[in-house]
């Protein structure tokens, strides 16, 4: 039931960041997106909280930064930019894992 919820959100997520990073989506329309994902999940009832695949993990770990940096972090710190997007290139199949991504179950 969550491999199927992580797989749906991870899509959006895609979408979201992608449409924020190229400055077509407000930042509060991506918290929103953010905090709705993290009511939808809640609402699963999941106990455990270690990630069952690589891309769930991906996706915590995407999910966190984002609500973590302020939103002028996110759009002109180019380091973060760069491993942000390396995590949105992992969620679509076209990157290796990102390094250094710890990413836990809420």
């Amino acid at each position: 039931m969550f491999e199927q919820f992580i797989e749906q959100k991870s899509q959006q997520l895609i979408y979201y960041v992608s449409r924020f990073f190229r400055g077509q989506l407000p930042y509060a329309e991506l918290r929103i997106f953010i905090w709705d994902t993290l009511e939808e999940w809640s609402q699963l009832d999941v106990r455990d909280k270690a990630p069952e695949t690589m891309q769930e993990q991906v996706f915590w770990h995407l999910l966190h930064q984002l609500e973590y940096w302020p939103e002028q972090e996110l759009k002109h710190n180019k380091r973060l930019k760069r491993a942000l997007q390396h995590c949105l290139a992992f969620l679509c199949g076209k990157a290796s894992v990102p390094t250094r991504c710890v990413g836990v179950r809420p």
